[in-house]
């Protein structure tokens, strides 16, 4: 049985998502935290001096025996990922995040570990269920038969059977979520690896501070998404960790909103109307995505609810203070 003395690894603990878990965890009252990420613990969203911070890459099996070494429970966030002006120009680099999670799983199972958390994607979803921006939701067995989003989706997909082999054969505790467009203060807002949410307020932000109205949207903007803010992600992960459900759950908000109706909420939370110029030939992903939540509120008695002008004001808010804290000239992601 799990108590708060055990040692947990935060795996990518250096990202948006970890890092925010790792504040959770301390909040709650987890004392004894390993983070590991492969960036310099200068370039990590948030650093907590408590925690055990290292820096280590994790696509090696030798590093991995390193970072689950006396550990209880894994939570594996790691991957190399972005937005998707990212996954479909780096296909190869998000695919070689399989050595991650599977040198992790070699490790948790050499070491005894109590439970692995892996966190998905809603890229692993058949492509053909999302041609349409008015969607189906999708649920947990669209997965199949197989066809995710190139590269990223696949790897996912590659990761999540890994658990499932794993705990068959070897009686690893794996557990899955699929995550659906996180988005949230502490985490990536330019440079390319930024998911919508976050390039919105950027862009919002630019036009007003340049006083030059317009923004640039990917697509005709009528593409749908649900986006689910950090908070309820902390608290659906940890959920699913301590939870006895084996099977991939989705994990995200159900309230659908075309990427349009994004820029009219950043728009409002601004207090700026911007003329919009359409790039349609920029990645745009599936025509539409939404998370089918029935299994999850069967299972867990709850759901993702924070609805998403409450989490962009939070957003927009933060990313108006870093883009706003340094000069013109100085203004860089951190």
């Amino acid at each position: 049985m799990s108590t708060q003395d055990d040692l947990i690894l935060v795996a990518g603990g250096g990202g948006f998502i970890g890092g925010h878990l790792v504040a959770r965890l301390l909040t709650l009252g987890h004392r004894n935290i390993r983070v590991v990420d492969i960036k310099p613990i200068g370039e990590w969203y948030q650093v907590f001096p408590q925690a055990d911070n290292r820096v280590l890459d994790l696509k090696s099996l030798a590093n991995c025996r390193t970072a689950v070494a006396g550990v209880a429970r894994v939570y594996n966030l790691a991957a190399d990922m972005g937005g998707m002006g990212f996954i479909e120009t780096h296909k190869a680099e998000c695919m070689l995040s399989v050595l991650i999670n599977t040198h992790l799983l070699m490790a948790a199972r050499e070491a005894g570990i109590e439970r692995f958390f892996y966190a998905s994607s809603a890229c692993v979803y058949n492509a053909d269920k999302q041609t349409d921006a008015d969607v189906t939701a999708l649920k947990e067995s669209d997965a199949y038969p197989a066809m995710p989003e190139d590269g990223y989706g696949w790897e996912k997909l590659f990761s999540e059977r890994m658990c499932r082999h794993y705990r068959e054969d070897y009686g690893v505790a794996t557990r899955i979520a699929r995550y659906h467009n996180v988005y949230g203060p502490n985490g990536t807002w330019a440079g390319g690896r930024e998911k919508a949410p976050a390039a919105m307020c950027r862009k919002v932000i630019e036009a007003k501070l340049s006083g030059k109205h317009e923004i640039e949207i990917w697509g005709d903007g009528e593409q749908t998404r649900s986006f689910m803010y950090i908070d309820d992600c902390l608290t659906g992960s940890m959920a699913i960790m301590a939870s006895n459900i084996v099977e991939p759950l989705n994990l995200g908000s159900s309230e659908l909103v075309s990427i349009n109706r994004l820029v009219d909420m950043v728009e409002a939370i601004a207090g700026v109307k911007l003329k919009r110029r359409y790039n349609l030939d920029a990645p745009k992903g599936v025509r539409g995505r939404n998370s089918d939540n029935t299994l999850i509120r069967e299972k867990l008695l709850w759901e993702p609810s924070i609805r998403l002008e409450a989490g962009m004001e939070k957003t927009y808010s933060w990313i108006w203070d870093q883009m706003t804290a340094q000069p013109a000239g100085l203004r860089r992601a951190s």
